[in-house]
């Protein structure tokens, strides 16, 4: 597995590294560290190398050895341009908190174009990153893990969570504890779900066969198989203000959501939700495409 970290040497940035310092070391091959220069005179070559170094430094403890590159440009395209050519599996980065949540909203910081346009998952380390125990995997089986709606194509489109497994399973020390959560919302309703199942506990949608209890239950059948100690949670309302109650309440060190690859009015309304998700959270969040 490749692994591409970004720093600006900025506190923020440093965090995300000691944050991906942990998953890093869990990959066998060298990590690889960016920092990106807009115009060549805005940063002396001295501070580049020091910058640089102090990621290493940073990195040393968990991750003996690390590559490093300068490349010059907008920070966000130069990112996802490293990533295309050189095959990246992950991207980490950090996330400024300089603007207002109004303005990253609407204008998009670094990082969240970083998450849209990447060719790969990208881990955005933002809030106070610590050490990962408790992890929040969002999935409901469908093409947006991370929003609850529908599940038409269930069968044909791959959880999150096999997504994850495929591409990221050696991110897991098998020490973690995951939570699989599903949100029940009555605008995600569709044909054939009874109002009793809008209101179900994990349990007894497992226990009904419901699909979203097939769901749960397969999830947590794999991450058994992978050593994992899963468990299971269904929550009722609003997508959105459901899954970011539960990271806090649960006190999660990591929220892991999927990219929607949707088409039409639903990737919009997706894309919006999934949005407000990575500007709310204040805590790690691991995006999977």
């Amino acid at each position: 597995m490749r692994i591409l970290m970004t720093t600006n040497g900025s506190s923020r940035a440093e965090a995300a590294l000691r944050f991906g310092a942990q998953i890093a070391r869990h990959v066998s091959e060298p990590p690889t560290v960016l920092t990106v220069i807009k115009h060549q005179a805005d940063r002396p070559p001295a501070l580049t190398d020091a910058i640089l170094a102090r990621a290493r430094e940073l990195l040393e403890p968990e991750v003996p050895s690390v590559r490093t590159k300068v490349r010059i440009g907008h920070p966000a395209v130069e990112i996802i341009r490293e990533a295309k050519e050189g095959g990246y599996d992950l991207i980490i980065v950090g996330n400024s908190q300089n603007h207002s949540l109004v303005k990253r909203f609407l204008l998009g910081s670094t990082a969240l174009r970083v998450v849209e346009r990447a060719p790969c998952p990208v881990l955005l380390a933002k809030g106070k990153p610590g050490p990962i125990h408790r992890i929040l995997l969002c999935d409901s089986g469908a093409e947006s893990p991370s929003t609850g709606l529908p599940l038409p194509t269930r069968g044909t489109v791959p959880s999150l969570l096999s997504r994850f497994t495929a591409q990221l399973a050696d991110l897991l020390g098998g020490e973690e504890e995951v939570t699989v959560l599903h949100v029940m919302s009555q605008m995600s309703a569709g044909p054939g779900v009874r109002g009793k199942q809008l209101r179900a506990s994990a349990e007894g949608l497992i226990a009904e066969h419901a699909p979203e209890g097939d769901l749960l239950e397969s999830d947590v059948r794999t991450l058994e198989r992978l050593g994992i100690r899963p468990r299971a949670e269904v929550r009722h309302g609003l997508v959105v203000d459901e899954i970011l109650e539960e990271a806090r309440s649960g006190d999660y060190d990591l929220v892991i959501i999927g990219a929607y690859r949707g088409r039409g009015w639903q990737r919009i309304l997706l894309d919006d939700l999934a949005r407000r998700i990575l500007v709310q959270l204040d805590r790690p969040v691991l995006v999977v495409k």
